[in-house]
């Protein structure tokens, strides 16, 4: 299936003042789908690799490989994605793929059996993000572990919604691997960087540019 994500090593003590430059970055990238972008938009906004406003399953399936994954987890994770969004989250008068997401309706695609951090247009909720803390990290304060994390998503599933069981367990683990540090904990910050996509920009700072890509993988050969 791919295997955990081969991602940069991130401390994370070094994240908060990071992500303030990389929100900084693409806000207005995000702003591109419209007058209200939400937090749910930017964290959208680093899938659409050409800006265009929409994001194709091949764009999906490359966002993972920027960040990662192998193979296998990135073709899985992006045909489970555009396969359950896409019809969801497009204009009544789209002509191209049912698979394509558009951003601007990307609100429509929220599943239930969530933490309720983006509330229904797709803004951020601070209060619900601190019940996340609040209520299951026992371990530390400001910090999740694995068990913490099997946890919350236990206490969030709403009965016969398995639709969105799924979809949030495949949120939680995949963030859980890209930002657990070396004590296997998911902190606050980091948490609280995937709502805006922050994270996604910070690990993988050339998806949204082809040539800065093509300029690493020069170097790196």
């Amino acid at each position: 299936m791919g295997g955990a994500p081969r991602r940069p090593a991130m401390a994370a003590a070094a994240v908060p003042s990071s992500l303030l430059l990389f929100a900084a970055l693409f806000v207005g990238r995000a702003a591109a789908y419209g007058d209200g972008a939400t937090a749910l938009h930017s964290h959208a906004a680093f899938f659409d690799r050409d800006g265009d406003g929409v994001v194709t399953l091949s764009e999906t399936y490359g966002a993972f490989r920027a960040l990662g994954f192998g193979f296998g987890l990135s073709t899985v994770s992006a045909a489970f994605i555009n396969g359950a969004l896409g019809s969801k989250c497009r204009p009544g008068n789209a002509t191209s793929s049912k698979l394509d997401i558009y951003i601007e309706d990307i609100q429509n695609g929220k599943h239930g059996s969530d933490t309720g951090s983006y509330d229904a247009e797709g803004s951020f909720v601070p209060e619900k993000f601190e019940e996340i803390f609040a209520k299951h990290a026992k371990t530390i304060p400001d910090a999740l572990t694995s068990d913490e994390i099997g946890q919350l998503l236990q206490a969030n599933r709403q009965p016969g919604d398995y639709a969105g069981w799924a979809g949030a367990e495949a949120e939680w683990k995949i963030l859980y691997s890209l930002g657990k540090d070396k004590d296997g904990l998911l902190h606050k910050d980091v948490v609280r960087s995937v709502y805006d996509g922050s994270l996604f920009h910070r690990l993988a700072p050339n998806w949204n540019s082809p040539e800065k890509e093509k300029l690493s993988m020069i170097r790196e050969n």
